[in-house]
């Protein structure tokens, strides 16, 4: 493809794109995901109503010169790179409709006729005095609304014949709605799409085995195999199998709903427990798009709590405008003085300010790669005092590797690889992947050799081959809840395995058979993340794991955490979490495992890593990358900077239109610059809303 240069800076170059006639959005979403994941890109804007692209790039420039040579709308490599919702289109949308209400006000104000003026300012009032009056009519249930606040000062403005006035409030409210509007659905759109379906594979059913394909090759009437702790990828109906399914992304359900043959279940929810068969019946992965949609703007977990004490004042205000109002008149028996009142209402700055502040804050996260799904959980991480780490997968390397195989009974060692990552690969989890990986790199593939697979939470995983009982997991689940034992002869071999390592024993016929030695070493930046949190305000840093007292220990002392506890089961980690609520503290919880699901549900904030289990990303509030725990450090500081938002637009909004009524009442100011200044205000303090917390 052919590119003009425009113009060009150090690390910058913007270029005209060549295309015949204008370039449609998804061209532009096409040239904008192509390019942006390139290593040597930074940042790619695309306006595809100029055919204009803004590259930021960070050393090379030939590199980029080199991509954009290479770009073909029309390769279908590309077409995977762009996610099904992008959220050009809707920023489009409101661009026109913010372009055509800016000039049609412009046109009224200077183009237009004073009778023109007057006939469209009386039918643009109309509608807020029925607003106001289905306001007032439900006055008894809901009390007194800003709706009838807002066509009263229309009503007076009118009927004393300042149409100016009417018009200004209507235009201004309209804007303001419709900025909000904007910032709102973007916000939800940006929120949606982290949160909607990553999964690329699915085990299908061929036959009496089961293979894995993409996702895209699962055709409807075909029948898919889903395992405890991974996500339901299609919509469909169980043809077999049991399983407690967490539908929290979907109906907002806290508790797990129990599903078995001939029930529906769909794209998106979590099996946390069994396992299921089901017809696909849907292939079509957008409706997950749209669910989530929905949940997020019917959800309550978007409120912060000061967000809802803001809407509550706002509305408890209201009879306190109409009060002063009427008092003013009565004291001055100034018609207009008395009017400066009605322009002014706390209610709308509050109501609008606030929702902006919550929701662009968690849009902002989203840019560092943190998915949160709620304001009220930015409220409790700024609140909390108390963290908890789980170890394997958090506080060790999400790629952990399998650093020996140590065969016994006279097995290959590559065999047990084999036969381990043919029974790993059903439960992808950090320790999973490096088995699964390892056997990959030496290329020992597979065919299905064995029954159906089951995963014991917090042990591991048992089938049977060939007829013969196999599991795979701790020491505790092989040795003592299985009661495995050691082939004869083979006891010294078994003592001097490396204690370095994380080790996954595999037993066959209730022999060992193999220990997998994985090498997962704490993440660099572990320690100095600790002790940001504690510079932060954090007072309580917890580690937990599943790892002996010994391992324990050790990290505990390398990280400089203020408490570990050793060899603990789910229960245990979301029992620790209930104490600490019975102190009266707020605890964030942060794992990756499907043995984290427990305490990440019970914790006021679950934190879960990107590549850990896609249950514990599904029952979470919050969602971070796994490149680097210093997110959570961020995230911190974006919880207190919108908290201290939050606080300076409630004194700002206050103390400002208080201002504004006493010099309205004092006769300082007429009402229709009351109206303004108020209006002017409350955009000003929602568009500085809307500005990141972090420089």
């Amino acid at each position: 493809m052919n590119f003009t240069i425009l113009h060009e800076l150090d690390g910058r170059i913007r270029l005209k794109a060549h295309v015949y006639g204008k370039m449609t959005t998804h061209e532009a979403d096409l040239l904008q995901y192509y390019l942006i994941q390139k290593q040597n890109i930074a940042n790619v804007i695309v306006h595809e109503r100029t055919s204009s692209v803004t590259v930021l790039y960070k050393y090379d420039r030939q590199s980029v010169i080199d991509s954009l040579l290479s770009f073909h709308f029309d390769d279908e490599e590309n077409e995977e790179l762009v996610p099904e919702h992008t959220g050009r289109e809707l920023n489009n949308l409101y661009e026109e409709k913010l372009f055509f209400y800016l000039t049609s006000r412009g046109i009224m104000q200077f183009l237009l006729p004073k009778p023109v003026n007057f006939v469209i300012t009386t039918f643009r009032m109309i509608r807020y005095l029925i607003k106001g009056l289905k306001s007032l009519k439900k006055f008894r249930e809901e009390g007194l609304k800003v709706e009838l606040l807002d066509a009263t000062a229309i009503a007076v403005s009118y009927f004393r014949g300042d149409y100016e006035t009417s018009s200004s409030i209507m235009f201004l409210l309209r804007l303001g709605g419709l900025l909000e509007e904007w910032t709102h659905k973007k916000s939800v759109d940006d929120l949606a799409r982290s949160m909607s379906l990553n999964v690329k594979k699915v085990w299908k059913k061929v036959g009496d085995s089961e293979v894995s394909v993409s996702v895209a090759a699962v055709n409807e009437g075909d029948i898919i195999v889903v395992n405890s702790g991974n996500i339901i990828p299609l919509d469909g109906v169980v043809v077999r199998g049991e399983a407690m399914v967490n539908q929290a992304t979907m109906t907002g359900e806290s508790m797990p709903v129990k599903k078995d043959e001939g029930v529906t279940v769909f794209a998106g929810t979590v099996i946390e427990e069994g396992s299921l068969e089901i017809k696909v019946n849907a292939v079509s992965g957008g409706t997950r798009y749209e669910k989530i949609v929905h949940m997020i703007e019917e959800s309550e977990k978007l409120k912060s709590n000061l967000e809802t004490k803001a809407a509550g004042l706002a509305d408890r205000l209201v009879p306190y405008s109409f009060a002063g109002t009427l008092l003013t008149y009565l004291l001055t028996g100034d018609v207009t003085r008395a009017i400066s009142v009605l322009m002014v209402d706390f209610s709308c700055a509050l109501k609008l300010a606030m929702p902006i502040s919550v929701i662009s804050a968690m849009r902002e996260a989203g840019g560092y790669k943190i998915t949160v799904k709620g304001g009220k959980y930015l409220e409790a991480i700024s609140e909390a005092k108390t963290v908890v780490f789980d170890k394997t997968g958090t506080l060790t390397k999400a790629n952990p590797e399998v650093a020996e195989v140590i065969a016994f009974g006279g097995n290959s060692p590559d065999e047990m690889l084999r036969i381990a990552a043919c029974l790993e690969e059903h439960f992808p989890h950090s320790m999973a992947n490096a088995v699964v990986n390892k056997a990959r790199e030496k290329g020992l593939m597979h065919d299905e050799m064995h029954s159906e697979v089951r995963y014991i939470v917090a042990h591991g995983i048992a089938t049977t081959i060939e007829g013969k009982d196999a599991v795979i997991g701790s020491y505790h689940f092989v040795f003592e809840d299985e009661k495995c034992t050691l082939p004869e002869d083979e006891k010294e071999k078994f003592d001097s395995i490396d204690q370095r390592y994380s080790h996954l024993y595999l037993a066959i016929g209730g022999v060992l058979s193999a220990v997998i030695c994985i090498n997962d070493p704490i993440r660099e930046e572990a320690s100095a993340v600790i002790n940001s949190l504690r510079a932060c305000g954090f007072d309580k840093i917890v580690m937990m794991t599943g790892d002996s007292d010994r391992t324990a220990s050790a990290i505990a002392k390398e990280i400089n955490v203020d408490k570990y506890y050793s060899e603990v089961l789910p229960e245990d980690k979301a029992a620790f979490i209930e104490m600490e609520h019975e102190l009266g503290r707020k605890v964030i919880m942060i794992g990756d495992g499907i043995n984290d699901s427990p305490a990440l549900s019970k914790s006021d904030v679950g934190i879960a890593i990107a590549d850990g289990a896609q249950i514990a990303r599904e029952v979470a509030d919050v969602t971070i990358s796994a490149d680097n725990l210093f997110e959570l450090v961020t995230l911190k500081f974006i919880s207190d900077a919108l908290m201290r938002r939050i606080e300076r637009n409630y004194h700002f909004v206050m103390g400002f239109n208080f201002g504004l009524i006493l010099l309205g009442v004092a006769g300082i100011i007429p009402p229709s610059t009351s109206a303004f200044l108020h209006n002017a205000s409350t955009i000003g303090v929602s568009l500085k809303s809307m500005t990141n917390l972090l420089k």
